[in-house]
């Protein structure tokens, strides 16, 4: 079959001359293989005035219900009154002479022999749409049909732009759970057999059917040599595909597959002997580990035989007439590895025009439109603001952060407080925090996925660690204030540094041995302005662990903000020392350090949803970013030497927290939460 089309495209070359014989079979007589082979120039109706060579004699089939896998690339003949000759549309665009000879004894000017001559692209050069009316009851949907018995040889477009596969593959595999989802890791499994199936076709084009929810059709490539871009088309998910030849006519479709000629070409240089492309359309696939929202649910694969990637003829994807419903979408692709789907917008491009949404993608693999709800998306201007806001706050608390480290450790001259070691165990915390965050898009950026994993588990430690220092400052305050400032627990900071820095450590090791670190996008409201970060890819497990846990540590700390700040005021009402220097400065410098150690400051998040969102994730990313700078600013005040100053105030030439802080020039007040816990006991 192969060595007959190979002989068929060397005779249709362009300025060939050739004859075309109806007769019983399909067959080639090249002239340039049998130099012996010459006709003459024929003295009947058929007269040519033709002598001297010729290219080559063409035999067709005359029962057309025969050789159906040769329609593709030869011309067919049909005569039943008069006399159609069938041609690809290729040769519509060439100088190809054919002389066409129907009937019996040509040769004999007596015998009624069928016949004509013609340029094919003469012939077809006013070449108008397909004609639906003429072409409605033609066998062959896919050529140009020209009537040879006519005075005035004419040219009638019956290629059908939208063609049906040519026959039908049953693939008898259960691909569909109980629960009504198809199953992503058969469906991989599905796309990397599809090579095996091109021997089981006996056309050009194959229908492919595996149940509920899954529709495909395969097309191969009979002649590498002619290769083009193939198109594929539907009208709604239920439709079945249909192979799609003209621009214009899928333009009318409302989803639509476009397969590159590049696309093709890089098949062919992977030395794959038939070039083939298999689209299969799987509905309601397994949801990936986000429960991301897909457009009607649908899936596309695209399977080629062949790592295909990197294209500059991008693959083309199209959903019209799509109302989105306040959601933004974003073309995705999943490389098929792992047991769920791993979204990724790397290498396709969004355009959303009105209510179309085009795909544009540089590589073969599955694909579907992500919807992300307005509420979980910010515009481009804010995300441009809030990261510029971020590095300069995030930069400046790594810096000032930086600062308390080297004084602790190595300009300190004096034993810290128990309060002042739990600080600086906060502050490193914030540190590997803020630094994490900052290097974080960087590593996004190399598009490594084991490099993002780490990068992910690092980050989401320092901050799981953070949140477990902002409880253990809430309970050292609350400790100091029951107990008087007389804490007697043997070796504590050593019990509180081990339980609060390994309880991050257990999270993050148990989250990354079930894979859930990787990729994380930000969506905006243009795809194009979206970011990469390395973070979290399960939102459930981020709204029960990060969520959950700050939101039981902030009310912990919240309330204890709450009794620290009303003993504040409190020892103000009752000290009854003589008029001193005003002290209001330090109290409110002790109540923003408080919010800073305690992390009060991250409650914020809780309010970024509806009208509140832009306005309280502003206000959170001043805050949290700039939080390092404001701890500097709180260590600084309640630690230097000098008048106004914790050790001027107490000798203790240390900060003993917020609490020791006021207590410094108090010594002789009494604790009233004591004073009334020993009431109680009388």
């Amino acid at each position: 079959m192969s060595q007959q089309n190979d002989d068929l495209s060397e005779c249709l070359k362009e300025g060939n001359l050739n004859y075309v014989v109806a007769d019983n079979f399909y067959g080639i007589i090249n002239a340039s293989k049998h130099n012996t082979t010459k006709l003459q120039g024929l003295d009947s109706p058929c007269r040519w005035q033709q002598q001297g060579r010729f290219d080559c004699v063409i035999f067709l089939q005359k029962n057309e219900s025969r050789q159906q896998t040769l329609w593709k690339e030869w011309p067919q003949v049909k005569i039943n009154g008069s006399f159609l000759l069938y041609i690809p549309k290729k040769l519509t665009d060439m100088k190809v002479t054919i002389f066409a000879l129907g009937g019996k004894n040509c040769s004999d000017p007596t015998a009624s022999c069928k016949c004509g001559n013609f340029s094919t692209k003469t012939v077809c050069k006013d070449k108008t749409g397909f004609d639906e009316n003429v072409c409605m009851n033609q066998v062959y949907n896919d050529k140009y049909m020209i009537n040879m018995t006519t005075p005035d040889t004419f040219c009638v477009n019956c290629d059908n732009p939208v063609k049906k596969p040519d026959e039908t593959i049953q693939l008898n595999t259960t691909f569909v759970s109980d629960e009504g989802e198809v199953d992503s890791s058969k469906a991989v499994k599905l796309m990397a057999g599809m090579g095996d199936l091109i021997s089981k076709m006996n056309g050009t084009s194959a229908e492919l059917s595996a149940g509920k929810g899954i529709e495909g059709v395969i097309v191969r490539k009979t002649n590498p040599k002619e290769l083009d871009e193939v198109s594929f088309a539907y009208m709604d998910p239920k439709d079945k595909l249909k192979i799609v030849e003209d621009a214009k006519t899928l333009e009318t479709f409302s989803r639509s597959i476009s397969v590159s000629k590049e696309a093709f070409e890089k098949v062919i240089s992977s030395n794959i002997t038939i070039p083939y492309a298999a689209v299969l359309r799987f509905l309601n696939m397994t949801r990936d580990e986000k429960n991301s929202t897909i457009l009607a649910d649908e899936v596309v694969a695209i399977e080629m035989g062949a790592e295909i990637k990197n294209l500059t003829e991008k693959i083309g994807i199209s959903f019209k007439n799509v109302i989105l419903d306040k959601q933004f979408p974003n073309c995705g692709s999943w490389n098929g590895e792992g047991s769920k789907p791993n979204w990724t917008l790397e290498g396709c491009e969004t355009i959303v025009e009105g209510q179309t949404i085009k795909c544009r993608c540089s590589h073969l693999t599955f694909f579907a439109v992500l919807l992300t709800p307005i509420n979980e998306t910010i515009s481009s201007s804010d995300l441009k603001t809030l990261t510029m806001i971020t590095q300069v706050g995030c930069g400046a608390s790594v810096f000032f952060l930086g600062i308390i480290l080297f004084m602790y450790f190595l300009i300190r001259k004096t034993k810290a407080s128990t309060a002042t070691q739990i600080l600086i165990h906060l502050i490193g915390a914030l540190f590997l925090l803020n630094f994490t965050f900052l290097v974080n898009h960087s590593v996004a950026d190399l598009k490594s996925p084991v490099g993002c994993e780490v990068m992910a588990a690092v980050m989401h430690y320092s901050m799981l660690a953070t949140f477990s220092w902002f409880a253990a400052q809430g309970f050292h305050l609350c400790l100091q204030l029951y107990s008087g400032g007389n804490i007697t627990i043997t070796r504590y900071v050593l019990k509180v540094a081990v339980f609060t820095w390994a309880l991050p450590g257990i999270a993050v090791i148990v989250l990354g041995s079930l894979r859930k670190y990787g990729e994380q996008i930000i969506y905006t409201d243009n795809p194009e302005n979206n970011v990469a970060m390395c973070w979290i890819t399960d939102n459930n497990v981020h709204y029960i662990v990060n969520i959950g846990y700050y939101s039981l540590v902030f009310i912990f700390t919240f309330i204890t903000v709450i009794i620290t700040t009303s003993w504040l005021f409190c020892l103000k009402r009752t000290k009854s020392a003589s008029p001193q220097e005003n002290r209001s400065g330090t109290s409110i410098v002790v109540i923003l350090g408080l919010c800073c150690q305690l992390g009060v400051t991250w409650g914020f998040a809780f309010f970024a949803y509806g009208s509140f969102r832009v306005a309280a994730t502003y206000i959170f990313t001043i805050l949290n970013s700039f939080q390092g700078f404001f701890l500097f600013i709180y260590y600084f005040k309640t630690t230097r030497v000098g008048p106004g100053g914790a050790a001027a105030k107490g000798g203790s030439g240390s900060t003993n927290s917020s609490v020791s802080t006021l207590k410094s020039g108090l010594e002789s007040v009494v604790n009233p939460y004591v004073a009334f816990e020993k009431g109680k006991g009388m």
